[in-house]
Formats: C-alpha cells, structure tokens, sequence
C-alpha cells in the first residue's frame, strides 16, 4: 500500500492543497493520502516539526512524509529525501528534518529531479510530489538524487538547569489550550529524583502533583502531566489552560525541587 502523508502551510482556502493531492493522485491513483495537517502557520517549521515528530511513528513503515513548509525555491536552500527507522521523509532542507528525527538519518539525498517549468513556482507539486510517489512505488532514494552527508540543522530549545530549579518554556498549543513544554519525562525525572516538586506557573499559580490523565481532578482545576509527547503538559480538565493561565508560546515555566 502507498502511504503518504502531507504536512504543510497551504491552508483548506485556498487551491493549493487540493493541487497538491490532485498532482499525487496523477501520479499514484490508488495512493493512500493522509492529511497530519494543512493549518501550519506560514513558514513555522518548529510547530510543523513538533506535529509530525509525535505522530510519523504511528504509520506503517515504509509511509512517505511529504512536507510543504518553505518549499518555494531558493537558490541556497535544496530539497532533499531521507529515511529514517523504516519512514520516508521530502521536504526542503531548511531545517525541519533535524527537529523531527533528532539524530543523523538513515540515509539522505539531494533530490536531482529536473524542475518542470510550467510549475516554476509550486515545485512541492512537482519535484517533491515526483520524489514522493517514487518512494511510496518501492523506489530508491540514489535513483531520485545524489547522497549527501548531512542535513542542516536546528536545534531546539533546552531547558536550563540550576541547583535545584528547572527553567523551561511553553513550544507549543495544541487543539484543546493544553500547554506543553520543553520539559521532556526523562530529564524531569533525572532531575527530580524522587523529590517534591513546585511548578510555577503564570498570577502566581502552582501545581504540586503529576497526574496520570486529565481527569485526576475535579473539572475545571489544573493540573500537569506527560502526555503522549513525552513533554510535560500542563492542563485544565475540560478547559482552556493557555487562556485561564495566561500561558503562551516562549512563556517562561519554572520548576523547584526539594
């Protein structure tokens, strides 16, 4: 089965998403497409990074991941085509690969195929739609461009460490205003080591206590815990956490231990 995924900025107002399906589906009619998301902000590649990070793992191997974020062409920038544990990755290399694999990929390209010049300025239709359904075909990666050994990268933004206080921040706001965090379970629990926690939030509010689920508390009352990121999330049962607490993207969130 041809699976590919479409991750990207070009919104459902617009043609272009629709293009962009229609541009696979004459090339693989019987593809298998999966919209993650087409409400990227323009041009934001850590929230597109994050999005498709927590969830490429959910798909069979061997699925495409076509990525339509900053793909207009510039002359300093390449596309490229990777893979990594068993997935396939198309997109331009402008630094998103790194956030979402986090490590040195399995194998990379840059992808030669020739630009047709009647979609000079949509080439995600194009070159990478070509590069796509070739792989999801059974194809090779050396068949579509040339190896290189690496890909730019972007690194994220890591909590700091002081005595006994983390200093995180706010990456990200999902769907429902849960609030999630730089704060990744591993490093938490490096850190706390079996002791008390505080979690400082923003109007001089607290949380003491790790929840489970987001119904560990009575509704309406906040709560944090680990989701299905792995990042510390903070919440509000069956509300709105960003906006109650006044928490947005880069806000500051700090941690005491003792």
């Amino acid at each position: 089965m041809a699976i590919i995924t479409l991750t990207t900025d070009l919104g459902y107002k617009d043609f272009y998403q629709a293009a962009l399906k229609g541009s696979i589906l004459k090339i693989l009619p019987n593809a298998t497409i999966v919209d993650v998301t087409h409400e990227i902000q323009a041009f934001n590649i850590p929230r597109a990074a994050f999005i498709l990070k927590n969830c490429f793992n959910y798909f069979p191997t061997g699925t495409v991941h076509l990525i339509g974020i900053d793909t207009v062409y510039n002359k300093f920038q390449k596309y490229v085509a990777l893979s990594y544990n068993g997935h396939f990755f198309v997109g331009s290399d402008n630094g998103i690969f790194s956030l979402i694999i986090g490590e040195k990929p399995d194998k990379v390209v840059e992808i030669n195929i020739l630009q047709d010049l009647k979609f000079l300025h949509f080439p995600l239709t194009d070159i990478l739609v070509k590069a796509a359904c070739h792989l999801a075909l059974g194809g090779q990666l050396n068949q579509i461009g040339e190896p290189i050994t690496g890909i730019k990268k972007l690194i994220n933004l890591h909590p700091g460490l002081e005595a006994n206080q983390i200093n995180g921040s706010v990456i990200f706001i999902d769907t429902f205003q849960n609030v999630i965090t730089n704060i990744t379970k591993d490093f938490f629990a490096k850190v706390q080591n079996g002791r008390k926690f505080t979690l400082f939030l923003r109007k001089h509010e607290t949380i003491r206590h790790l929840s489970w689920h987001y119904n560990e508390v009575p509704e309406g009352e906040k709560l944090c815990l680990f989701g299905i990121s792995n990042h510390l999330e903070i919440a509000i049962n069956k509300g709105n956490a960003s906006g109650l607490l006044g928490l947005k993207i880069n806000d500051s969130i700090k941690i005491e231990f003792g």
